[in-house]
């Protein structure tokens, strides 16, 4: 029985950092994960193929260049999914190698195989050929991730019907495609799919979809999509989904019928807790197999931490990677700085893509923060018109007496790649004053930050300035 100061179960991103980080302050650890999984689901059926399978996408249909060559422009009519794949392979294959040599520089042991919890520091790991190894740690750090929901009474055969780890399977690009579950997944793949010419349906049963999101983005997104023949239909649950030699029939509840040549569900995620036998740890899931943890991520059993999809919102392979190496540190009583919940970025990679840090402007007006929105356009941007852009905008929230950001928000080609800048002066708690004062290189679309600056100020000073000649002084707006 081996014996370690750290085992980590699950090889995505969080449970990476956490062995690398304990292996860097002197600790022994070792990683478990299945044969096929090495990369655990970022790497072999989520966050890497799916946004591999987007740049193929955006490559092939030439849509990125069609505002400068014509609509008809594309690279290659008829794209195959042997097209698609061929990329997402090279990159998952180059990324897993990129991780066995990160483990094994660092002297990271990796056990492949399943893992099971026989107690609370006893873990029995079963190989592909039926082979058991045992092994204890002083601490545990759960990174197993989640698989997709499956709603009861719905047949998944990975063909037709599929979830978000079965679609980069499918063997053909279908004419036409059902989306169920207008969340950052379910919008990802119905922006891919009708840029490839798939006639797309989302059906969303709330009124609309990324309501995380800030509004004016959302509307901006839906309308390209729609510009590409997605249709919506919010507000809308499904009854059942039929299966015919032709095709789908979605029925919904409201009487509905649509027709697809493939369902996609992408009805949330599902913890893979009840694989592990958690309970034999002391530990109890919730009924999405989810982990409760504190602010260091640890469980209710002091030595046991959770990390990554496993504890939920906002499951994202950055914040991941984060928590993994915060609770190495905590776990073995390093001392690590305060993450500030309010900066993490967001991504959604969808076509277009969207970015933001910070509050919305719905946030704000509910809370009575007082605020100025500045706004750049790609189109007003020279590496806009370059890039063939002219959608994309770049949306700041400031606020109207501190002059501090209180939100970012991108739209459009690089957007999150862009957010960063904002991210940063955010962080040093900087003002719009600075931004309006920086030099960008020019052409860049880092430059909408000065465009969206100044347009910010420019509001503000008007303000000032009807204040200060006096015109607003004797208005009486209480209506009692």
């Amino acid at each position: 029985m081996d014996h370690y100061d750290l085992v980590v179960i699950g090889s995505g991103p969080a449970g990476q950092k956490a062995a690398i980080a304990a292996a860097k302050l002197g600790k022994r650890a070792a990683v478990v994960e299945r044969r096929d999984m090495v990369g655990g689901v970022c790497i072999n059926t989520g966050t890497i193929p799916s946004k591999t399978m987007r740049e193929a996408v955006l490559y092939l249909t030439g849509l990125n260049q069609r505002e400068l060559y014509g609509q008809s422009y594309r690279l290659k009519n008829e794209i195959t999914v042997a097209d698609l794949s061929a990329r997402t392979m090279h990159v998952v294959g180059k990324e897993i190698d990129v991780i066995q040599n990160q483990l094994s520089r660092n002297r990271v042991n990796l056990i492949l195989g399943s893992a099971t919890f026989v107690s609370p520091h006893e873990i029995d790991v079963e190989g592909a050929s039926g082979d058991l190894k045992k092994v204890t740690a002083d601490k545990v750090v759960i990174a197993v991730g989640t698989r997709p929901a499956r709603p009861s009474g719905v047949d998944f055969d990975g063909a037709t019907i599929v979830d978000s780890d079965q679609i980069l399977g499918m063997d053909h690009v279908p004419p036409s495609m059902v989306v169920v579950g207008a969340g950052v997944i379910g919008i990802e793949y119905a922006s891919m799919f009708a840029a490839l010419g798939t006639k797309v349906t989302v059906i969303e049963k709330r009124p609309s979809m990324l309501d995380f999101c800030d509004r004016e983005i959302i509307e901006a997104l839906q309308y390209q999509l729609r510009e590409r023949g997605v249709t919506f239909r919010f507000g809308e649950s499904v009854l059942s989904v039929e299966r015919h030699p032709s095709g789908t029939l979605t029925v919904l509840e409201s009487g509905k019928k649509i027709p697809a040549d493939t369902v996609l569900y992408s009805a949330g995620r599902q913890g893979v807790t009840d694989e592990l036998k958690v309970d034999a740890a002391g530990l109890t899931p919730d009924s999405r197999g989810r982990l409760t943890v504190d602010a260091d991520c640890r469980t209710e059993v002091g030595h046991i931490y959770a990390v990554g999809d496993v504890i939920g919102f906002p499951a994202l392979a950055a914040t991941s990677m984060e928590q993994g190496r915060r609770a190495a540190y905590h776990a073995f009583g390093e001392p690590v700085g305060q993450t500030r919940a309010e900066l993490q970025p967001i991504g959604i990679y969808s076509i277009p893509e969207i970015s933001y840090v910070g509050r919305t402007e719905d946030e704000l007006t509910k809370d009575n923060v007082p605020f100025e929105v500045g706004i750049a356009r790609y189109r007003e941007l020279a590496r806009g018109a370059i890039m063939g852009d002219s959608f994309g905008m770049l949306k700041l929230l400031v606020h109207a007496d501190r002059r501090t950001l209180l939100g970012v928000h991108a739209f459009g080609s690089n957007a999150t790649e862009l957010v960063h800048i904002g991210q940063t002066v955010m962080g040093c708690d900087g003002t719009v004053d600075y931004l309006v004062d920086s030099v960008f290189n020019y052409p860049t679309l880092a430059e909408g930050y000065k465009v969206a600056a100044l347009d910010a100020v420019n509001k503000m000073r008007a303000i000032e300035r009807v204040r200060a000649e006096g015109h607003s002084g004797d208005l009486d707006l209480d209506v009692g």
